[in-house]
């Protein structure tokens, strides 16, 4: 028998194992020289998702599609199980393997380890096999038999599936003798359990859920998994993605525990003398004026047109202001995206704004005017909205200033298409959200804006506040931009010259500690918003 030398440093060998008839469907771009398959990046797993479910390559086990997320946790787990062996002979028992190998000669013949290794070539195509006696073999035998006995990986088995060995071979036998040989073996772990029990912990305590096994070897196995932790954490962030967007219908809700802001105290600004008396009525503008068309049996379309008798019975009622809900110029694409989508009726979101400046159809800043003046002949101040975090998807910013908002070069998923409606004002800029949003078989996370004088698209992310879907008329800021939050300062204190109370709108989404966990997760805490989980895999 050829001997390991026990003191050389074990070679990682990396890659998920591929069964021989799925090469011709799947790219040569994901194969290392050892034939088996690598992900270099999230962007790359979800491009072998995508391929995956074109040439159907997982029917036979599973009806659902692939996930990049989960596709991304079986490469993880994958290399957790080397890592862990790896860990074992480093500072357990470094010739653990080179004994496995001595027991298992004393168990079988070798013309039936044979049989079983050139089965294992000719189904896998293994290129790292050059000895049956090698350590790093005995290694990937055990990773094979794991993934494949990871109920929760089944989706996914066809891609690695070993039950072609179970005929003919030793192969399950020589595991049943492994797992006794490893019983005579030092312990490790927190468990306290030989090697191969120790490896099989998570999938046996979780069976069915690839997230429950990551999270528990997250809890568990920290000290032992180095640098391959903080992968792990990455892995958690994007099943908390699909997770999130990928059931329909609302999901569980949650109540928030703020606990952790205990020691933060508030930094409320002094109140002035009439604030704490502000009593406040709250009016849609343009629901509202049809209101009083009605009431007052005349056309009432402008600001300035709304009669005193209605400011004096509302201070009569003990109003003190007047929130007008929807005064500034909103958004044409927002209306356009509401038309045809077959809401022929419908303006554009009062949150969907195209700058902050009165509504023309309102009678703009001279209509306003007369209408402050008059509300505070009878004690009213008015008040508005002011939407700190996102502007419309076809705003004076985003066509002045495209790089203040959060985006990406390429779209992040595969299946995102943008063919429809040009919905930009400019003719110079093309701005098109993603089709599926008309049929409502989807709602992308970003929208595609063209430049036609560069020739450069921009993916650019639509604003979310992390508790459902993305907001599809709207174009996410960049908060870690100078430009931006001095941009948006100068913005507020030009509204508060307007309307002395202003109501913001998600005004949670600019907190720097909210802003950070939406959009710049760190390891472990991300999921909010799908594809910010952008760290390399290697």
């Amino acid at each position: 028998m050829k001997k390991i030398n026990i003191n050389k440093q074990y070679k990682k060998i990396e890659g998920i194992p591929i069964k021989c008839n799925l090469v011709d469907k799947i790219s040569q771009e994901y194969f290392l020289k050892n034939g088996k398959i690598n992900f270099k990046n999230i962007s790359n797993i979800r491009e072998f998702a995508h391929q995956l479910n074109e040439n159907q390559v997982l029917s036979i086990y599973d009806e659902t599609l692939p996930q990049a997320g989960e596709l991304n946790a079986l490469a993880i787990i994958n290399e957790i199980y080397r890592k862990i062996m790896l860990r074992y002979c480093k500072f357990v028992k470094n010739d653990v393997f080179l004994l496995g190998w001595e027991s298992i000669n004393r168990n079988f013949e070798k013309q039936q380890t044979v049989q079983l290794f050139s089965k294992i070539q000719q189904d896998f195509d293994i290129k790292y096999i050059h000895s049956i006696t090698s350590d790093e073999t005995l290694q990937e035998l055990i990773n094979l038999w794991l993934l494949n006995n990871n109920t929760a990986l089944k989706k996914y088995r066809n891609l690695f599936d070993d039950r072609e060995l179970h005929f003919d071979t030793i192969y399950l036998e020589l595991i049943e003798k492994l797992f006794t040989f490893f019983d005579s073996q030092p312990v490790w772990g927190k468990e306290k359990l030989n090697l191969l029990k120790l490896l099989r912990l998570p999938s046996e305590k979780f069976p069915h859920s690839i997230m429950d096994q990551l999270t528990y070897i997250r809890q568990n196995w920290s000290e032992i998994l180095g640098d391959e932790f903080f992968r792990l954490l990455s892995g958690i962030d994007l099943l908390k993605e699909e997770q999130k967007f990928g059931i329909p219908g609302p999901g569980i809700a949650e109540e928030y525990d703020f606990g952790f802001m205990e020691d933060e105290p508030e930094l409320f600004s002094q109140d002035l003398n009439w604030m704490p008396k502000v009593v406040m009525i709250a009016k849609s503008t343009y629901v509202w004026l049809d209101q009083l068309s009605k009431k007052y049996k005349k056309h009432i379309q402008y600001l300035r047109e709304i009669p005193d008798e209605e400011l004096k019975l509302l201070s009569d009622q003990g109003f003190t202001s007047l929130w007008l809900i929807g005064i500034w110029e909103r958004s044409k694409a927002s209306q356009k995206i509401k038309n045809i989508s077959g809401n022929t009726d419908s303006i554009a979101s009062a949150y969907s704004l195209s700058e902050y400046k009165i509504a023309d159809a309102l009678g703009g800043e001279e209509s306003f005017s007369d209408l402050k003046k008059r509300c505070w002949k009878f004690g009213i101040r008015l008040a508005s909205d002011m939407v700190p975090n996102h502007t419309g998807i076809d705003s004076k910013w985003l066509i002045e200033h495209p790089n203040w908002f959060l985006q990406l070069e390429n779209p992040p998923f595969q299946n995102y298409t943008f063919v429809g409606t040009d919905l930009s004002p400019n003719p110079e800029i093309e701005i098109k959200i993603e089709d599926h949003y008309y049929d409502k078989t989807d709602a992308a996370v970003v929208f595609k804006y063209f430049d036609k004088r560069t020739g450069k698209n921009r993916y650019i992310y639509h604003g979310n506040d992390g508790t459902s879907f993305p907001w599809n008329d709207t174009a996410q800021l960049n908060y870690m931009l100078p430009e931006v939050r001095e941009a948006v300062i100068k913005q507020i204190i030009e509204v508060a010259k307007k309307t002395p109370i202003i109501r913001f709108d998600a005004a949670m989404t600019v907190a720097k500690k909210h802003f950070q966990r939406l959009w710049f997760p760190e390891p472990g805490s991300g999921g909010d918003i799908p594809t910010q989980k952008k760290n390399l895999i290697n």
